[in-house]
């Protein structure tokens, strides 16, 4: 069972601060979090990475315990911590103040007496991080007997270990975070196993055994009112529920929807599991006798500290030695084998302390703690092993202790686990960070630890064209509510300045792509030793890696979705690049789906994010350019006549039904609403009236088509005055009207509103997606809105009669909740949600559905960033394709996938000659054309048939003799200038050509790398 919450009072959530985190959390869970007290136990590198990421998810207190004083090895990791500090200040003070900064909703404390059973009873959950075994066992016998949730983690290098124990009974509300499957229901059959058939779009994601509710189902609506009935699944579109003989017949509509299912799971004491060996988590699939070592090794380490006062010296074989003697007398069984190999390892760097580790284990232990107090996501039952041997130097073993020994250095730690050969190389390193946002702001801090560019040579570029907003701060750590509307990358790159003076950084606020390569050119590409993006949009990633590739550059890519990350590496000459592997695009809503047919609140969302753009941005855009773009009016006839009519239309009532005071602007939202939720559903239900059948005999209103139901405008119905509001506020905004928010006064103009009686037409209206669209037309009727379209520009105002007129176009910006922004969109989806019977969205929901909030968490963008170090290390030492790793997370289920990066593909030439996507043929000096062909021809064996350089072709086979005679001889920049009618860029050095060639040992076509021609 879990501890009662301290609770004073409801908590108060900053939804600005916490949005991001919400979408991944929720409203309900972030209430238990604020309520939940924290004991962290040891203030190095490892506490310090819990705590910031506990007081920026917004715990309700942090109480720091360190009395230790700050040694200079301490700052190998520990970001809040000074040279001038080290010998004189306790660790948990030396910290406090930076810690208090992270987040004003957060209590911070320091403890400075004695753990005693007394102090304990105070948390709802007690971390030990890098504690003393000892210490370990005595606090979690006392924790587990008291329900307290224990957690006990520690970094011993490149090795570690998390152990939880939550107590007897405890309880998971939601095993993995996931939104509940919900299903259309296509039909249930009356049978002693009842099947439920859902619609053909969806594929079910449920297992037997699981549960789900029925709601709007028509016929068969006993089911409606039933208690969650527990299925069986039979194929991926149909499940059956039991006895449906005695219900009626099923006749149409209908939901189904999964329940989850809360979890109760036992945890043991620390003692037990060391003694049983039993709830060991399983990290890596692959290295199969991890776990049995490191269990006995972790302990052997703490035994031999206990005996000699100190842990295992740096790369000491004898210590080494004794520590192997005591693991083999820990084995749990006869046959149990000891792997010296990794003992050895874990005792050379027992030592050790390195940032990535400590980002790695650290954010983990975050995010369990988070899951002790909430119950939200499944728990790491109950110990866990984690260890990076791959990034170790091949020659550990050979290497002499002397390398490995520290030197009164703030890398000491580093330096003890890798050496000082690779610290200095790690320091004299060049790298361009591609983003300051959350994943950027943890990889600074790792590099200013690391000591990434600290060196002489080294160097640290970082670029972000975003300024700071509020609701970064709660997982962008280097940024504080003072920085808001401040560039990230100047800021962070000041921030991590503080961490380590040493540092040498240069801060950029340019975008990367085309558009930048006269800054971002290959002067500055060839100074790099690699690229680490910390993107947030494909397109930019996939930029970035074809110039990784391009210049020959590895490349570090990662991302994050909510409790979800992963990374890949890039390595030239051995990967395949981040562009070899892409995921299918994301599927997109059917046009007549959205206009006409929508089942879904995101099919509503989308609608009114689209009325959004076309009422306040589109038709104001259309509007400034028709009075600033002489060219304008004549660039609207490349358009669908229908499309014309359309823009010009809206163009006509914009500029000659213009309001001229609020009360008008009220008067349009209410003609809005009626046209919107009446008029459209009146003439869609006149095209197909509810009782329509198909040719088939069908119900037309069937499957995912749901009948809609016109609704009457109710003054007092706060959904419809909601609508009013948002509307007015949003046109008058437009048109540079003073604002209302005097509800009362809008309500009274509302009901006065005049609004024309609706008659349908008969249209015709699109009804799947493969009807052509009625504006597809153009053939028939297009001469008819030629003329109506030559009609409206007669009657419109000539631009120099409004000279300098223009109307406000409103950008959507989903963060600021005074914009009335996200208020239209949620009172336009839940009352088209009305008009068609799906169940409303709130305000929350809606502004993460209309602005494509990607769930965030600082736990898994902290243990992203500690992987892409792990594999930084790696690359630095150009290590062979197997040690290399692709990690795929989830900190919530949990689960860790560890894979060997795809190597990069080879294209067969010819016998013995093979080439793959790094390479390319250079070619140095301004030469001719004929000097180009004959040089393939005599030194590669391949006779060119056609030469391109981005769209224009400078040499093709067919071309007639004399144009291929004068070529010949023009030099290729020449050709490329007289062909492409540019001039050569000034920038840059550089051609990339493409060739088509045959063999001519055979004469066979073959696929060969483009060619980068130097021409300056």
């Amino acid at each position: 069972m879990s501890k009662p919450m301290d609770v004073e009072q409801e908590p108060k959530i900053d939804d600005a601060l916490y949005s991001r985190q919400l979408y991944a959390l929720s409203h309900e869970t972030m209430k238990k979090i604020t309520s939940t007290s924290v004991l962290v136990v040891g203030l190095q590198g490892l506490g310090i990475e819990i705590v910031k990421d506990l007081s920026l998810a917004g715990v309700k207190s942090v109480t720091l315990y360190d009395k230790e004083l700050v040694e200079i090895k301490d700052l190998s990791s520990q970001f809040y911590f000074t040279p001038e500090q080290v010998g004189k200040v306790g660790r948990a003070d030396a910290c406090f103040q930076k810690v208090v900064d992270l987040n004003n909703y957060v209590r911070i404390d320091v403890h400075s007496g004695e753990l005693s059973d007394e102090f304990l009873k105070k948390f709802n959950v007690v971390v030990l991080a890098n504690q003393p075994l000892a210490l370990q066992l005595k606090v979690n016998e006392f924790c587990h007997a008291n329900k307290i949730h224990f957690i006990s983690v520690e970094t011993r290098g490149v090795f570690g270990q998390l152990f939880n124990d939550f107590g007897e009974q405890f309880t998971i509300t939601d095993t993995n975070g996931e939104n509940p499957n919900a299903y259309m229901i296509s039909s249930i059959s009356q049978d002693k196993e009842g099947i439920v058939t859902v619609v053909e779009e969806q594929k079910l994601q449920l297992l037997d055994g699981d549960l789900v509710t029925f709601k709007e189902v028509n016929g068969m609506s006993a089911l409606n009112d039933l208690p969650p009935q527990k299925i069986k699944t039979i194929s991926p579109l149909t499940f059956s529920i039991g006895d449906t003989t005695n219900l009626p017949p099923y006749t149409s509509g209908g939901y189904v929807t999964e329940v989850k299912q809360p979890k109760v799971v036992d945890f043991k004491p620390l003692k037990n599991i060391l003694e049983s060996g039993e709830n060991i988590f399983i990290t890596d699939d692959f290295k199969f006798t991890q776990p049995t070592n490191l269990l006995v090794g972790f302990q052997a380490i703490h035994k031999f500290a206990e005996n000699n006062k100190h842990m295992p010296r740096p790369h000491n074989k004898e210590d080494a030695k004794a520590v192997i003697e005591i693991a083999k007398g820990l084995l749990k069984k006869p046959d149990d084998e000891l792997d010296e190999k990794m003992i050895t390892q874990l005792s050379f760097g027992a030592q050790g302390d390195i940032v990535p580790m400590q980002a790695i284990l650290g954010g983990i232990t975050a995010q369990e703690v988070l899951k002790a107090c909430s119950g939200k996501f499944t728990p790491i039952h109950q110990l866990a092993f984690f260890d990076s041997v791959e990034c170790l130097p091949e020659d550990l073993e050979t290497l002499p202790e002397e390398e490995f020994q520290p030197i009164g250095s703030r890398y000491d730690g580093q330096i003890i686990t890798f050496g000082k050969t690779l610290q200095n190389k790690i320091e004299n390193l060049n790298y361009f960070l591609v983003g300051a946002g959350a994943i950027g702001c943890e990889m600074l801090k790792n590099f200013a630890m690391m000591g990434l560019g600290a060196g002489p040579k080294g160097l640290v570029h970082v670029t972000d064209m975003d300024t700071i907003e509020k609701s970064n701060l709660n997982r962008q750590f280097l940024f504080r509510s003072s920085d808001i509307q401040q560039l990230k990358s100047q800021t962070a790159a000041n921030a991590v300045k503080v961490m380590n003076p040493d540092l040498n950084v240069k801060a950029y606020s340019l975008r990367v792509g085309p558009d930048t390569e006269t800054h971002y050119n290959e002067e500055f590409f060839n100074s790099l030793d690699g690229v680490c993006n910390a993107l947030d949009n494909v397109e930019a990633r996939l930029y970035m890696d074809s110039q990784c590739v391009y210049y020959g550059k590895p490349l570090l890519e990662s991302g994050t979705l909510g409790t979800k990350g992963n990374t890949q590496v890039v390595v030239p000459h051995l990967t395949e690049s981040y562009s070899s592997s892409r995921d299918p695009p994301e599927k997109g809503i059917p046009v007549c789906t959205l206009h006409n047919f929508p089942n879904a609140i995101e099919h509503t969302i989308q609608w009114a994010r689209d009325t959004f753009e076309g009422l306040f941005k589109n038709n104001a855009d259309n509007v400034n350019s028709y009075l600033t773009n002489p060219a304008y009016v004549q660039s609207l006839k490349t358009q669908n006549p229908f499309v014309r009519l359309e823009t010009l239309s809206s163009i006509k009532a914009s500029l000659m039904d213009r309001p001229l005071d609020f009360n008008q602007c009220i008067a349009w939202a209410r003609l809005k609403f009626e046209e919107y939720f009446n008029n459209n559903i009146e003439q869609l239900l006149y095209n197909f009236p509810k009782d329509m059948v198909t040719t088939t005999g069908t119900p037309f209103w069937s499957g995912p088509k749901r009948a809609p139901t016109p609704l009457k405008f109710d003054v007092e119905n706060p959904l419809h005055l909601e609508f009013i509001v948002a509307a007015a506020n949003l046109r008058a905004f437009n048109y540079g009207i003073k604002a209302e928010t005097n509800i009362e006064a809008i309500q009274k103009q509302a009901a006065n509103v005049i609004v024309p009686d609706f008659t349908p037409k008969k249209v015709k209206i699109q009804t799947s997606e493969t009807e052509p669209a009625p504006s597809s037309n153009t053939q028939q009727g297009g001469d008819a809105e030629d003329d109506q379209c030559d009609t409206i520009l007669s009657q419109l105002p000539q631009p120099s009669e409004m000279a300098g007129y223009k109307i406000n176009s409103i950008q959507f910006e989903k963060d600021d909740d005074t914009n009335h922004h996200i208020d239209f969109i949620t009172a336009t989806s839940n009352l088209r949600a009305t008009n068609y019977s799906i169940s409303p969205a709130d305000k929350h929901k809606t502004k993460g559905i209309a602005g494509k909030i990607i769930p965030a968490l600082v736990t898994t963008t902290a243990v992203v960033a500690g992987f892409v170090c792990i594999e930084l290390i790696k690359v630095i030492q150009n290590k062979a394709l197997e040690k290399y790793k692709s990690t795929f997370m989830n900190l919530g289920i949990p689960f860790f996938g560890f894979v060997e990066p795809i190597a990069a593909p080879k294209n067969k030439i010819r016998e013995g000659w093979t080439w793959t996507l790094w390479d390319r043929f250079d070619v140095d000096g301004d030469i001719t054309l004929k000097e180009f062909l004959d040089l393939f021809e005599k030194k590669h064996g391949l006779d060119i048939s056609m030469l391109s350089c981005k769209v224009t072709l400078l040499y093709a086979l067919f071309t007639d003799k004399k144009t291929k005679e004068e070529r010949l001889k023009m030099k290729i920049s020449q050709l490329y200038e007289t062909l492409s009618k540019k001039p050569l860029p000034k920038d840059k050095k550089y051609l990339l050509l493409e060739i088509c060639c045959n063999d001519t040992e055979t004469g066979d076509d073959v696929d060969v790398p483009s060619v980068r021609y130097k021409y300056n």
